[in-house]
């Protein structure tokens, strides 16, 4: 994957998020809903209802990224919580984004 190194701060956003949403309503939401600063220089993760599709949000100092990976088989783990957020390490985000399963939250 293309973007943030080791190091980056990690958010995952509980709950289930509206997959419509575009790089403007997920930053409302990294807002609201996770209570970090959107250009902040972290991630920001989210999962649609199903569980097979995630979208990472990213401000990589000129402008947003928005990455989307959608899983043939499978769902991504995620937390119970339907509100706040979970912070995850690089290598966690890592683990998320290559669709392991045994991703200790």
């Amino acid at each position: 994957m293309i973007g943030p190194g080791t190091g980056v701060r990690v958010y995952m956003a509980c709950g289930v998020t509206d997959m419509r949403k575009g790089i403007a309503g997920l930053a409302v939401l990294a807002q609201d809903v996770v209570h970090q600063k959107p250009a902040s220089g972290a991630v920001f993760a989210f999962r649609g209802r199903r569980g097979d599709r995630i979208k990472l949000l990213y401000w990589d100092g000129q402008g947003f990224c928005l990455y989307y990976k959608v899983l043939e088989r499978g769902r991504f783990p995620w937390p119970n919580a339907r509100d706040g957020a979970v912070r995850l390490t690089s290598a966690q985000l890592a683990m998320l984004w290559e669709g392991i399963r045994r991703i200790r939250i």
